[in-house]
């Protein structure tokens, strides 16, 4: 069953206002118009909608955290979560080649597939990978058992493959000259190659005075 609360990020005493607030915060965050061809956002604003439909119509509420109760209660509270299976059809990939994964639980009523987020305690997932960081894409299963307040995890790295030596040069182009993430350092998230480039011509002036000095 789906956590909605989760979701929204907001906890079970939320108030109709609460609900509103988080629910806009969170559809632009996630909307398609803003994160295109994206499967993860995508899933995540259906869900959002999906939780906000739910909580936000007071009878459908009642029925779902009655609902929500009653299957948190029927787990043994003596029982640790576990994971029983959780696997992919392949752990070598290329970028946009589809990948199957599987999994299932035991002693849980909260799921989660990383990066897409709450799942069943068991199924399936059919995805494309659309970007590897390094060369390696990582899904984590979390099982847990929140009556006990225990959870596990197990993760699957799916290694990047390259058809030719000339993608593998073009891919490790792209990403040199592809602005990066804001960070402390590299507050107007500059692309690698300006690193690379500074770095090129601060070495070139250290070499031109230690030979100045030299002579």
């Amino acid at each position: 069953m789906k956590d909605y609360y989760y979701f929204l990020g907001i906890s079970r005493d939320a108030s109709d206002e609460d609900i509103k607030k988080s629910y806009r915060k969170l559809s632009l965050k996630y909307h398609p118009d803003k994160n295109q061809n994206d499967v993860f956002f995508a899933d995540r604003f259906k869900e959002i909608q999906e939780a906000y439909e739910t909580l936000s119509d007071k009878g459908r509420r009642i029925t779902y955290d009655q609902n929500l109760e009653s299957l948190q209660k029927s787990f043994r509270y003596t029982v640790p979560p576990s994971i029983k299976t959780f696997s992919a059809n392949k752990i070598h990939a290329k970028k946009g080649e589809e990948i199957i994964i599987t999994w299932q639980t035991q002693n849980t009523d909260v799921v989660k597939v990383l990066p897409f987020g709450l799942e069943k305690a068991y199924g399936e997932r059919v995805f494309k990978i659309t970007e590897f960081k390094n060369g390696k894409f990582q899904l984590l299963l979390h099982a847990t058992n929140s009556l006990l307040h225990k959870t596990v995890v197990q993760g699957i790295t799916i290694t990047e493959v390259f058809e030719s030596d000339g993608e593998k040069f073009r891919d490790r182009a792209e990403e040199l000259f592809k602005p990066q993430s804001r960070t402390v350092i590299n507050k107007r998230g500059y692309p690698k190659i300006m690193f690379l480039i500074w770095g090129i011509i601060i070495l070139a002036i250290l070499i031109y005075f230690w030979i100045i000095d030299a002579v």
